[in-house]
C-alpha cells in the first residue's frame, strides 16, 4: 500500500525519537554499574590469556567491535563466531582465556550450545544480556544487565537501543580496564602505528631529518655568497652555519638574507658569522617529531637544526618533512 512521502519535519521527528530512546537506554545503564561490573573487570584483569568475545547477528557485530576496542586498549581480545565455534573454532579458546558473550535475549542457540564445552574448559564467562533470568544470564559467572525499555525501532523489533546499550556497556568495561592497567597514550600508539596518534608518538626527529648531501651547511668564515648558494641548492629556505669543529654557530634564513640585502652588504666579502642568527632553536634526534612540530609552531619558524649532545650538526628538520610523515 503506497503512502505519502514524509515531510522534512516528520523525518526530523523520527530521528529525534530514535536519539532520545537510545539516549535513555544508555542513561538506564548508570544504576547498574555496581559490584557485578567490578567483578567483571576483575575477572578480565585476572585473565592470563585473552578475552574471547562472541555474539550472533547484530550482537555479533557489537561483539566484534568490542573485541577490537579491548585489544587496542591493553586487553588482548578477539572475536569468535558462536556458530563456527561448534564446528572447530572452539579450539581457539584455551583454559587461560575468558569468554564474554553478548545476547539480548540470553537464549541465543549457538551460544547455549557451546556452554557445556566452556564449562568443561573452566573458563570464566561474562555475559551482557537483556534478560538476567535467561539461560545465559544464569550460566554466567557475572551477568551484566543491558536490557532496554524499548527499541528505537517503532515496531519494537529491530535491535537498535539494545545494541547501543550493549556497545556502551562494552566501552565502559574496556575503559575501566584501560584505567586499571595504567594504559598510556604511548601504549595506544604502539598498537596503532599507522594512525595519526601513532605517528605523533612513535616518530622521532632522527627518523625524519635531512642528513648527508641534503643537509645545508656552510662555515662561519664563508662569504655570504656561499650561504646564498647553499640555500638555493638544498631548497630548505635556510642553511646551518658551523664553526671549525662542526658545531652549530647559527642559522641563516630567508629573513637574514633580506636583511643583508637591505643593508647592501657585499656578497663576496661579508662573512656568514656577521649575518647569521645566533642562539637558534635546535632539536635532538631522539626528540619526538610532535615536540619538534610544537617548537616550530611556537617560534613561528619552518625549520630546525638538529644537533647531538656536543652541539655537532647532525641534521635539519623542515615542516615539509613533518607533513610528508603525517605528523602535522
Amino acid at each position: 500500500m503506497s503512502t505519502a512521502a514524509p515531510s522534512p519535519k516528520e523525518l526530523q521527528t523520527y530521528a529525534l525519537r530514535v536519539l532520545e530512546v537510545e539516549a535513555q537506554a544508555i542513561r538506564d545503564l548508570a544504576p547498574r554499574i555496581g559490584e557485578d561490573f567490578a567483578r567483571a573487570c576483575q575477572l578480565c584483569l585476572d585473565c592470563h590469556g585473552r578475552v574471547v568475545v562472541t555474539g550472533m547477528g547484530k550482537s555479533g557485530h557489537i561483539a566484534g567491535k568490542l573485541a577490537a576496542t579491548l585489544a587496542s586498549t591493553g586487553t588482548p581480545a578477539f572475536f569468535v563466531h558462536p556458530g563456527e565455534a561448534s564446528h572447530g573454532d572452539l579450539g581457539m579458546i584455551t583454559a587461560k582465556d575468558l569468554v564474554l558473550a553478548l545476547s539480548n535475549s540470553g537464549e541465543t542457540g549457538e551460544i547455549i550450545t557451546i556452554l557445556p564445552l566452556l564449562k568443561r574448559l573452566a573458563v570464566p564467562l561474562i555475559t551482557m544480556t537483556g534478560d538476567m533470568d535467561s539461560t545465559l544470564g544464569k550460566a554466567a559467572d557475572v551477568a551484566l544487565d543491558t536490557g532496554v525499555q524499548e527499541e528505537a525501532c517503532p515496531l519494537n523489533l529491530a535491535p537498535t537501543a539494545s545494541t547501543t546499550a550493549t556497545l556502551a556497556m562494552g566501552d565502559a568495561l574496556a575503559v575501566a580496564l584501560l584505567e586499571s592497567r595504567g594504559f598510556t597514550r604511548e601504549d595506544f600508539a604502539l598498537s596503532h602505528p599507522g594512525g595519526s596518534l601513532g605517528r605523533r608518538l612513535l616518530l622521532h626527529v632522527g627518523d625524519l631529518m635531512q642528513t648527508g648531501e641534503q643537509l645545508p651547511q656552510v662555515h662561519e668564515d664563508a662569504p655570504l655568497s656561499d650561504g646564498l648558494m647553499e640555500m638555493t641548492r638544498k631548497n630548505l629556505g635556510m642553511t646551518a652555519v658551523v664553526n671549525g669543529s662542526g658545531q652549530v654557530a647559527g642559522i641563516f634564513t630567508d629573513g637574514d638574507l633580506r636583511r643583508a640585502l637591505d643593508g647592501k652588504l657585499d656578497l663576496q666579502s661579508t662573512p656568514m658569522r656577521e649575518v647569521m642568527t645566533e642562539g637558534c632553536r635546535t632539536a635532538r634526534p631522539e626528540e619526538l617529531a610532535a615536540e619538534a612540530l610544537l617548537a616550530l609552531e611556537q617560534n613561528k619558524i619552518t625549520a630546525l637544526l638538529v644537533v647531538d649532545a656536543e652541539q655537532q650538526l647532525v641534521g635539519a628538520l623542515h615542516v615539509h618533512d613533518l607533513l610528508r610523515a603525517g605528523v602535522v
